[in-house]
């Protein structure tokens, strides 16, 4: 698949099931495209293992997934400045990343993260400054900072600067952005009911005729977008539960999810159960994930990106997602979540063996799409890393 159609549901030729078994393992092109497979090869360095030689990855594993699997590295807006981010992403795409995706926060989950520039600054700027990567976010709520017809209009005009690179990642949001700007955070179905609504409504000015919408949480009078792109945007719906990943299905062209509720069998059932729903093939629909990394040998480095991050273990639990204070989310992480949990199971250290292993289970679990997100301060040495050791055995 061309890098400018990656991300894009409806352009998937073959679904999970008629790649079973049949895929033939081909060095680098398998999971990061053809396009990149040359870059890749000048770049990996003499002894460095391939798919097909590295042990710990099992040929039949990954002859038993699809080749449009992809690998992206997350833009963290909570722990660094806009301009630095459109720096990393550069860099990713020239490191031979499929993909980025930039977090979308009023401000950061806890204090000591220090950023929360405007993202769709971030990606208009960045998607300036490449010429391939795919891009978008993870996530966007539109339905309480952002009103849907502001998205859509948003996210449509990227995709008019940049055809074929953009996806929009959406979810129910968090009080640390909606209620501190708006004021306003309701209770979980009320705020999944808003983001289907949301998401429908999206589409259908996205058809590029006049909208007249009256629904339970919008409504428009004859919107019209003029713009549109001459690709679509993908919309992929976070879920982390069985409700909001059966929402995923049913409204969405793909989920992203955690990777833990990813290693769950009812999840997947469930974002299977509402594809179908609704006449569509699972199969065919990405699944999106997000995996921390360290790739520093130094312990401190390990604790130091756990203690941004410690909210990490309960960031979807009552006192975190519909608690509006930020420093107040630091203090219970701080007192509830032992520093040593939050990074037992991130790859750490400078063996990419270790590294690709992590991948691997992920894409054995279902994962199609992969971010990783290294909160260490040396994002170019993860960038670089994973770019010469990690991606070539792929």
């Amino acid at each position: 698949m061309a890098q400018s159609d990656r991300g894009s549901a409806h352009q998937l030729s073959m679904t999970r099931r008629s790649l079973l078994g049949s895929l033939a393992v081909a060095g680098t092109s398998i999971m990061l495209g053809a396009g990149n497979a040359a870059a890749h090869a000048a770049s990996v360095p003499a002894g460095t293992p391939s798919v097909s030689t590295a042990p710990a990855i099992g040929r039949q594993a990954v002859r038993q997934r699809r080749s449009n699997v992809k690998i992206g590295f997350v833009l963290s807006h909570e722990q660094f400045p806009g301009p630095q981010l459109v720096q990393f992403a550069a860099a990713a795409e020239q490191a031979g990343f499929d993909m980025v995706w930039t977090s979308d926060h009023f401000q950061p989950w806890q204090p000591n993260e220090g950023h929360s520039t405007y993202p769709w600054l971030t990606l208009a700027a960045l998607g300036q400054q490449t010429s391939s990567i795919t891009f978008g976010t993870g996530v966007t709520c539109p339905t309480y900072r952002h009103h849907p017809t502001e998205v859509a209009q948003a996210f449509a005009s990227l995709g008019v600067f940049h055809p074929g690179r953009v996806f929009l990642g959406v979810g129910t949001g968090e009080a640390l952005n909606e209620m501190t700007a708006t004021g306003s955070f309701g209770k979980y179905q009320e705020r999944a009911d808003r983001l289907g609504e949301a998401v429908d409504l999206i589409k259908q000015l996205w058809q590029g005729d006049d909208v007249t919408h009256n629904g339970q949480y919008y409504k428009t009078n004859k919107a019209r977008i003029y713009d549109l792109p001459s690709q679509p945007v993908p919309i992929y719906i976070a879920g982390n539960g069985p409700k909001s990943a059966r929402l995923a299905g049913m409204h969405g062209d793909g989920w992203i999810t955690g990777s833990e509720p990813l290693l769950d069998p009812k999840m997947h059932a469930a974002f299977e159960d509402g594809a179908r729903s609704v006449g569509k093939d699972p199969g065919s629909m990405p699944i999106i994930t997000e995996s921390f990394v360290v790739v520093s040998d130094d312990p401190a480095e390990v604790q130091a990106g756990a203690e941004k991050w410690r909210f990490t273990k309960k960031s979807w639990k009552p006192g975190y997602v519909d608690n509006s204070d930020e420093a107040d989310i630091q203090r219970r992480a701080e007192s509830e979540i032992p520093l040593e949990e939050v990074s037992k199971e991130w790859p750490t250290g400078s063996d990419p063996q270790k590294h690709a292993e992590a991948l691997q289970k992920l894409i054995q679990a279902g994962a199609t799409h992969i971010f990783v997100h290294s909160p260490e301060p040396d994002q170019m040495r993860a960038i670089q890393f994973y770019g010469q050791q990690v991606l070539p055995m792929f």
